[in-house]
């Protein structure tokens, strides 16, 4: 529930210092505060730690901070001069000339250093700006809050309140969601766009919420609304995505400089576990698909089986030099951007030919897996994404061969005689109706296979990921968002 906050009191004109016993210089200025008080203007003292320094002359108690955070102070002790209930002037730290020059009085602090810097204000400790952004209302966040009984647990309240995919969220504080905006410059309220199923409208705060339900960063927010962005694509299909009984969920692959500036994981292990911004980046997608849309399973969610990768799954692709341009280059974003793509993947299969040292045999090895993927007898009907590994792609590195001689070569290699994929061939009804008799047929729609390099250098193996191509005609196609600011 937001609160009601009493705005603060604007401060008498004249003289005032914010300072803390637990600061060396500020203790060290008791003379002059002694000093400035005699004077008739006289000066207000707000101590941010201990009411009952200065010892000299009275204090104002401003251990909220309210004061400090209101005047923007970021070094104790600070002096400004107010006038008209406006700051005409300030000094940080101690300057005997300044602090004579603002208050109008020679001869300040005689026997004490001509300068000493200060420390650092309690109002910007860490995590302590957003803190006091919230207390004093001036959080720009919108959002409903709920209201959580002190003697309830948070998380098992996300639990019964539906907001979690299974697994335990962090709770979305006001304070938790207005650091999460500290990753991106847009307005909190700006609308990223209308979330399906429900197409209830999303903001950037909303991203933010289940950002840091999902267990975010602030630097990984960027990459979380360009993939929400692309979800909301039409071509994306997020809907169909969402009530097929097919396995399918959003997969985000990331390129560009910001992978390696949020420490994603394109090498060991990058399509599993134990890496914070792949595991979270694509949680948050689900989530706000989840939370703010109602894409919940068993209600438009309607997955016959579904798959781990549910939940999120987002790494990065492996950039290393090559003749080969990253993933998203090849589709049209500019060298040194980053971008994510999303495509509609099913589960994981694994090819694990450790024989083949020719492009052409790994080739045709690779697409032996590719068939199989939804049936061996139906065709068109899946996309893939192939995640190849560190060394089967260097069979094609070393050879030479471009992305785009060996898109061609696949292409060959997925075209099948349609008669060996007729409904009740080998005794398996499935397959291709009779009148496709005597035609040659491809596995994958056009455009339907696309090839992104990731995984450790040890081990030859790659992972081939089905995709939604509903009829082989429509579905879901891959959008490749630019990552903003």
């Amino acid at each position: 529930m937001s609160q009601q906050i009493e705005p603060m009191p604007t401060p008498a004109d004249g003289l005032i210092i914010v300072a803390k016993r637990d600061c060396p210089t500020c203790t060290m200025l008791e003379p002059v505060y002694a000093a400035l008080a005699s004077d008739e203007a006289g000066v207000t003292i707000y101590s941010q730690d201990d009411p009952t320094f200065p010892e000299s002359v009275p204090a104002v108690d401003d251990r909220d901070l309210e004061i400090s955070y209101r005047f923007d102070i970021e070094t104790v002790p600070t002096i400004i001069r107010v006038e008209g209930g406006e700051e005409t002037g300030r000094a940080i730290g101690w300057n005997r000339s300044e602090w004579e020059a603002l208050v109008g009085r020679d001869g300040l602090g005689d026997g004490l250093p001509e300068n000493q810097p200060g420390c650092g204000s309690k109002s910007v400790d860490p995590g302590m700006p957003e803190i006091l952004a919230v207390r004093f209302g001036d959080a720009p966040l919108a959002a409903r809050q709920i209201e959580v009984g002190g003697i309830d647990d948070e998380i098992e309240a996300c639990f019964e309140r539906g907001w979690s995919d299974g697994l335990p969220v962090v709770p979305p504080t006001p304070v938790r969601v207005l650091r999460m905006l500290q990753g991106t410059i847009r307005d909190p309220q700006e609308v990223v766009g209308e979330i399906p199923p429900n197409l209830a409208p999303c903001t950037v705060e909303k991203v933010a919420i289940n950002a840091v339900m999902a267990g975010c960063k602030p630097e990984y927010l960027p990459v979380v609304l360009a993939a929400v962005e692309a979800a909301l694509d039409p071509k994306f299909a997020m809907h169909g995505v969402l009530c097929t009984t097919h396995f399918v969920g959003p997969i985000v692959v990331v390129n560009g400089p910001i992978a390696k500036r949020i420490g994603m994981n394109s090498g060991v292990n990058a399509l599993g576990q134990g890496n914070r911004a792949n595991s979270t980046i694509g949680r948050a997608l689900q989530l706000v698909i989840r939370n703010v849309g109602g894409g919940r399973p068993g209600e438009i969610d309607r997955s016959t089986i579904g798959n781990p990768g549910k939940v999120g799954l987002c790494f990065a692709e492996d950039e290393s030099k090559t003749i080969w341009k990253p993933f998203a280059e090849e589709r049209g974003v500019e060298a040194g951007k980053s971008a994510v793509t999303l495509y509609a993947g099913e589960g994981l299969m694994g090819n694990f030919d450790q024989l083949s040292r020719t492009p052409e045999s790994l080739t045709l090895s690779l697409a032996m897996s590719i068939k199989a993927i939804g049936h061996p007898k139906r065709a068109p009907g899946h996309d893939v994404m192939v995640v190849m590994g560190h060394e089967h792609f260097h069979v094609y590195d070393r050879a030479g061969w471009t992305r785009e001689r060996t898109m061609q070569a696949f292409d060959e290699a997925l075209t099948m005689q349609a008669d060996d994929l007729l409904r009740g061939v080998g005794g398996v009804a499935e397959g291709l109706p009779e009148r496709m008799a005597g035609k040659t047929v491809r596995k994958v729609r056009p455009g339907g296979l696309n090839i992104v390099r990731a995984g450790g250098e040890a081990g030859l193996m790659s992972a081939l990921i089905g995709g939604w191509a509903a009829s082989g005609e429509r579905g879901s196609d891959l959008v490749t968002k630019e990552i903003g600011t």
